[in-house]
């Protein structure tokens, strides 16, 4: 679903972030103080803005109390981090993502509010888009970079029907997804077949194209082919 994301700090995390996500079709809202930053920004985010988190006036100008997510990717600036995330949850914002440099910095935005905290060195901003932006996602890892592998949870309205009949059978499926295998409790489905049944329980092993990863959860119900029906296209 599409989410309205407000990211502070375009560093290396927060661009690569806010690129991702931009790309997956989320509205994004990218705030830097460092006018060259804002710059490069331009074209690769819904709107870049120069400007000072810190201003709750600013954020209000903004329209930020509206978003679904804000995502505090500052830096160095250990006391600016703690200072945007404190304001961002003042606004109500429902979901706030912050980067900590060490586990104090971790342990202090945990204690004002910060819904999840990651670190930098043992997450990129390319799988953290994935992970916590699609739904069902369990891991993603890049191959190059526009092009991924991800483990994800299938659908419920999707369990019980064959690959072919949710329309993700052969190499390269309808929907711009290769199949690679099936996780099934200890054991794994290798490349497996169009009449392969996806379980309850089951994971997904999937590749394709970063902006196509996500579409698994957005099959509908009523697009589902009708079983013995084999006229993918």
């Amino acid at each position: 679903m599409k989410k309205q994301v407000v990211i502070v700090g375009l560093g290396r995390f927060g661009i690569s972030m806010a690129r991702e996500l931009y790309q997956a079709g989320h509205d994004v809202l990218a705030l830097d103080l460092n006018e060259t930053k804002v710059q490069d920004a331009l074209g690769e985010v819904t709107y870049a803005v120069r400007g000072d988190a810190s201003s709750e006036a600013l954020l209000k100008e903004l329209g930020v109390q509206n978003f679904d997510v804000a995502v505090v990717a500052i830096g160095s600036d250990i006391q600016a981090s703690i200072l945007v995330t404190v304001l961002l949850k003042s606004m109500n914002i429902p979901f706030i993502i912050a980067r900590s440099t060490n586990q104090l910095h971790g342990d202090t935005l945990d204690r004002i509010g910060a819904d999840r905290v990651i670190y930098p060195e043992q997450e990129t901003g390319r799988r953290l888009a994935h992970v916590e932006f699609d739904p069902g996602v369990m891991d993603y890892m890049d191959i190059t970079t526009n092009y991924g592998i991800t483990k994800i949870r299938p659908p419920d309205h999707l369990v019980k029907k064959t690959l072919e009949e949710a329309g993700l059978s052969g190499p390269r499926d309808k929907y711009g997804i290769a199949v690679l295998a099936i996780r099934r409790g200890r054991e794994c489905v290798l490349i497996p077949s169009m009449e392969e049944e996806i379980r309850s329980g089951d994971i997904l092993i999937l590749a394709g194209n970063a902006d196509q990863l996500g579409r698994l959860q957005e099959i509908p119900k009523e697009k589902l082919l009708k079983s013995g029906d084999s006229s993918v296209s």
